[in-house]
């Protein structure tokens, strides 16, 4: 039996060429290389799988290469490895700096890599300071960490430091495709998509992960096979789940995420990968942020086609609501109930106006018939209504409807907020805002008015707030007439603090109005108080009775003649 050899190792880069996703830090060393411009002192670090070792190796062997008379000449004795993570010792470091002072038997350096830095000492950190600074000019030291921020800084400041990034998922999946060529494996394009993703950045974790499903699907990689291989959800589950919402199917919802759990996933795991799903759709519908979009080519048509279905009053409210359940899951004590709330949710962010107007109702009209099998038929009897004896009145026949006792369908009744309540305070301080963040009407039309047009104007809001039953802020519009100045600001004074705030509240309705019955985008209205104005309107009996004795003063007669009261 042939002995095998992981990918990661039989694919570990031998030059610069082949390291894949650092082309800016590579091109950097080959030039500073070719120019006899290296610094003795250099710190690799960056995410795990990224290429610094390999980097380091690399380079350790160019820096012999360059004065060597043949490429093939191994300098492998001139390289010293040493693995900080178990030599964290000063006694190893003092090992180390007794090595440097040997010049190098062949070639003109010796290159010295340490890595995993990061787990020195703090005495074996002291310990290197000065050999770092002045090292001999034939040792090259080259540092590698994954956790700069762990290095004192006395250190860092001796040395050269390039940070490696993560392997982009596009990149990881050609070098896989590379690799798939070299071995006869053939491979779908989505399916070394997901073990790019997978790879989360790390070319090792890759190339393990590549690996392990070559194990499991042999020479033929499909998406299915790595994604039950890998145990992650399929993009298929995400485009059900979104053409379910989109359509407002919230039973089948339900039932596809019982599903998504049955397979042994975890809510806050779908949950996240379904706000990804919104994310991806989004910059979907645009063309300049396609490129954003990380997934196959035969995934892309897929979001793509998707995309047209779902629109941005959709998209940006879903997002949130996966955002905020994300937020939530960990705190939670029903996780699942706060999942499927969210997706009950974002299925009804599309619900028409039609569907919402059931909303009006406590308890919608077809509940008793539908869901209550047990209400008995409505039964209609003859009742004779009876009249007093003295009264040669025809009986009065009418009809009672008799049925099993039932709850009444109950309105919704817009309860009142005390004042003195945190609600009532939101609800003031929303109500500056809106006042505050007006819209610029620089570029409406400002179409000159009289005053009769504005009073003709004035007196139609009066009678629209009476049909929509708004008596109070219709009785603050008719106590005084409104007064026009030359710049389009109204003046319109009233005789109470009260009656001013109550029409600061509804200013912006009226402004709307009189700006689109009048055609000028420019109107203000100033409001003021002048306690001098004839109340117009009474409110209490003795106030009404007050009013009717001016238009008739024979009232006052008739109450003393027969002694009535108010």
């Amino acid at each position: 039996m042939e002995h095998f050899i992981v990918s990661a190792r039989k694919y570990r880069p031998q030059n610069f060429e082949d390291v894949v996703g650092q082309q800016a830090i590579t091109n950097t060393l080959e030039n500073a290389i070719q120019n006899n411009h290296l610094a003795q002192a250099l710190l690799f670090t960056g995410p795990r799988g990224v290429g610094k070792t390999s980097c380091a190796r690399i380079l350790a062997k160019r820096i012999n290469q360059e004065d060597a008379t043949t490429d093939d000449e191994d300098f492998a004795f001139n390289i010293f490895e040493l693995d900080a993570a178990s030599n964290n010792s000063v006694d190893d470091i003092r090992n180390l700096t007794d090595q440097v002072r040997i010049p190098p038997q062949t070639g003109k350096y010796k290159v010295y890599i340490i890595d995993e830095v990061h787990m020195l000492s703090q005495a074996a950190f002291n310990a290197f300071l000065k050999t770092l600074e002045e090292p001999p000019a034939h040792a090259i030291f080259i540092l590698a960490t994954t956790e700069k921020h762990k290095i004192i800084p006395t250190i860092l400041s001796r040395c050269q430091i390039f940070d490696f990034k993560r392997i982009g998922v596009l990149d990881a999946k050609e070098y896989l495709k590379t690799i798939c060529a070299k071995e006869n494996i053939t491979a779908e394009d989505d399916a070394l998509h997901v073990i790019a993703q997978k790879a989360d950045g790390a070319m090792r974790d890759a190339l393990s992960i590549f690996d392990r499903v070559v194990s499991f699907s042999g020479n033929n990689l499909t998406r299915e096979a790595v994604t039950q291989n890998l145990n992650v959800l399929d993009y298929d589950v995400y485009f059900n789940i979104t053409d379910l919402l989109l359509q407002n199917k919230i039973p089948e919802v339900l039932m596809a995420f019982n599903d998504v759990l049955g397979k042994g996933f975890e809510g806050h795991h779908f949950i996240n990968g379904l706000a990804s799903h919104f994310r991806d759709l989004l910059v979907a519908k645009d063309q300049a942020t396609i490129a954003l979009l990380e997934v196959g080519d035969n995934t892309k048509k897929r979001y793509l086609e998707q995309a047209t279905k779902a629109s941005m009053q959709f998209l940006m409210p879903a997002i949130d609501k996966a955002n905020d359940c994300d937020l939530k899951y960990r705190g939670s004590k029903n996780q699942r109930l706060l999942v499927e709330l969210t997706l009950m949710q974002i299925a009804s962010i599309t619900f028409d106006g039609a569907k919402k107007k059931s909303s009006n109702y406590i308890i919608p009209a077809t509940f008793f018939t539908s869901l209550s099998p047990s209400v008995k038929k409505t039964e209609v009897k003859p009742v004779v209504a009876k009249t007093p004896k003295k009264a040669e009145t025809a009986p009065v026949t009418a009809t009672v409807t008799k049925e099993t006792p039932a709850k009444p369908i109950l309105k919704n009744i817009k309860r009142r907020t005390s004042a003195l309540s945190l609600k009532s305070l939101q609800q003031k301080k929303d109500v500056k805002v809106n006042l505050d963040e007006e819209e610029n009407y620089d570029n409406h039309p400002k179409t000159p008015f009289s005053i009769d047009e504005l009073k003709d104007a004035w007196k139609k809001y009066y009678f629209q707030l009476q049909r929509l039953g708004e008596q109070s802020m219709a009785a603050i519009i008719a106590s005084d007439e409104p007064k026009l100045e030359e710049d389009f600001t109204i003046i319109f004074a009233v005789p109470s603090d009260l009656m001013k705030s109550q029409l600061e509240k509804g200013k912006p309705k009226l402004l709307r109005f009189l700006r689109e019955k009048l055609n000028n985008y420019g109107i203000q209205i100033n409001v003021k108080v002048n306690e001098t104005i004839e109340k117009k309107f009474a409110y209490t009996p003795q106030e009404k009775y007050d009013k009717l004795k001016e238009k008739n003063p024979l009232l006052e007669k008739l109450k003393s003649t027969f002694g009535l009261d108010v």
